[in-house]
């Protein structure tokens, strides 16, 4: 197969345009192409473009390569994924994997294709009810606090953009592989070679529950509304098992709890990182944990046309994606400003997990065709802000914002126009942006619930960023707050074989404290897995 970079094409491209590429480069009118990146070029408005590589193959390519002297032609290099061989230790009880967001899918899933007939225990609500319930809280503003924006099948990302963009490397094929099994679940196949990949809050639900179902039909089982209570240990200071609380209805509705101890001598911990409980076990049982930076901060809304008119030079632009921006700036006293989970026709959402704490993501449908443009505006924050020397700290940081913010909106998403928000005054009307919201809102002051260096920060960079994108600093922009759940502020520490210090716990994922979205947090759920399968044979139930 031939690489072919650097194919300049323009916005609404056909076949006819790609095969003309070809052509240029000389490449037999014959072979077959697939375009394996595709990015978007926009920073000269008169010559936006798109900046295309492509794979094609045809008998003799090989020779045809020898002999070209194009500088954009080259052998193709796409890493093909493989299992790992099995290990040799004996595996008395399947592996449990604690979490069904990304990590967990994933690990499960790479667990149930190698045969190990994983066991997934997910505090929240499977995808269909828990949206449900989420529909529920919006509306009524009446919370569960298992099944929510941040628990439930599927993760946090399932109520995102469902982005896929990462800075990680993979030399061994895990990212496309995740993506060709995204698609394999529903997704479109274009995120295979967009180069800002997304799958939008509305197709996620029907990816996750078609990967709940392949995962089932491998072999795997899922058991929802189980929550994990307490990890057990023997003499010998390993894994031997976990007690959990199964719930559910009886046929009058009532709600019922039954605890259940579940053996294992393999533990995959995949939680998000909104499982204080979770956390808070791990610290009693002197699971070593360390604290970690993260950022917090607001989310802003603007009109997506005038997002498009800044970065497009045009107000309607049907064919080019709908615009995006990346911002990144720094505050007087060092701290990074940026934008964060931006998401172009998307909608602000409420996504508390806890009763009188209030918090806010963002959230886009795959055709991203929303009347605004939101995304957090964050500020760094690390160790030496939050109260105390304890690992958890950090989420006591969260906590007193997020109390903060419940008690300004009392119980609704506090918003702000930034004109107010630079005059530290309550707003009183809005302007000609209006908020697009999911869950109840009212006016606030923002400003009382942020710390002084990040409203500071906020403050300091907002000039900038207005000069980068024109109107981006108008005053009856829309804030709203607060955006205090960008990753995790714990890590669960482990060894280069992805294992705590307690033997048979192998923490990963986003929440675990070594990933910053779906992508990445799949990719470690993988490489987690991987190493359990490198390390110990089938149970012999499986063998069997």
């Amino acid at each position: 197969m031939i690489r072919i970079s650097n194919v300049k094409l323009p916005p609404g491209f056909s076949d006819a345009d790609i095969r003309l590429a070809l052509k240029k480069e000389r490449i037999p009118s014959a072979a077959k192409w697939e375009i394996s990146r595709l990015s978007l070029d926009a920073r000269k408005k008169d010559r936006i473009h798109y900046l295309c590589t492509l794979e094609t193959g045809w008998p003799g390519d090989s020779d045809f390569l020898r002999q070209s002297r194009s500088p954009n032609l080259a052998v193709s290099s796409n890493p093909s994924y493989c299992f790992p061989p099995r290990g040799e230790r004996p595996l008395d009880f399947r592996p449990v994997i604690v979490g069904a967001g990304p990590a967990g899918l994933f690990a499960a899933r790479i667990l149930a294709e190698a045969g190990y007939q994983p066991l997934v225990i997910e505090r929240g609500a499977p995808v269909e009810e828990r949206a449900e319930d989420v529909g529920k809280f919006w509306k009524n503003g009446r919370l569960d606090p298992d099944s929510n924006v941040q628990f439930g099948e599927g993760g946090a990302g399932t109520f995102s953009d469902g982005k896929l963009m990462t800075q990680i490397r993979d030399k061994e094929g895990r990212i496309r592989q995740m993506l060709s099994w995204f698609v394999e679940a529903g997704a479109d196949p274009s995120i295979l070679y967009w180069s800002k990949p997304h799958i939008g809050t509305d197709t996620l639900k029907t990816v996750v529950r078609n990967l709940r179902e392949k995962i089932l039909s491998l072999g795997g089982e899922i058991r929802f509304h189980c929550r994990l209570e307490e990890i057990l240990t023997n003499r010998d200071g390993r894994i031997c098992g976990i007690r959990v609380m199964q719930s559910g209805k009886d046929a009058s509705g009532q709600v019922h709890e039954k605890e259940e101890i579940l053996e294992t001598s393999v533990l995959l911990l995949c939680p998000g990182h909104s499982a204080r409980d979770t956390f808070r076990m791990l610290e009693r049982l002197h699971v070593p944990l360390e604290s970690k930076a993260f950022a917090v901060g607001l989310r802003i809304e603007h009109p997506q046309k005038d997002i498009d008119l800044a970065q497009y030079g045009r107000k309607s632009a049907p064919d080019l994606p709908v615009a995006d921006y990346k911002l990144t700036g720094t505050a007087p006293d060092g701290r990074g400003v940026f934008s964060f989970c931006m998401c172009p026709g998307g909608q602000v959402v409420n996504a508390s997990s806890e009763y009188g704490c209030l918090a806010v993501n963002g959230m886009s449908c795959t055709a991203r065709d929303g009347r605004n443009a939101n995304a957090a505006l964050v500020v760094s924050v690390s160790p030496s802000d939050y109260p105390g020397d304890s690992p958890l700290a950090g989420i006591s940081f969260q906590q007193k914002l997020e109390k903060l913010a419940w008690e300004a909106g009392e119980g609704h998403i506090p918003v702000q126009l930034l004109g107010d928000f630079r005059q530290n005054t309550v707003s009183r009307i809005l302007g000609d942006v209006e908020p697009d919201l999911c869950g109840s809102w009212r006016f606030a002051n923002l400003g009382t619930i942020l710390p002084s260096p990040v409203r500071d920060g906020l403050l300091a960079a907002l000039p900038a960023f207005g000069q980068k994108i024109h109107g981006f600093d108008r005053p009856d922009a829309v804030f709203s707050g607060v955006e205090s759940r960008t990753s995790s502020p714990v890590r669960i520490l482990r060894d280069e074989h992805f294992e705590s210090a307690l033997k048979g716990l192998f923490p990963c994922g986003e929440g675990a404290g070594y990933a910053g979205g779906i992508t990445s947090a799949a990719v470690d759920g993988m490489k987690t897995a991987e190493e359990i399968i490198r390390r110990y044979r089938l149970p012999d139930a499986a063998e069997s």
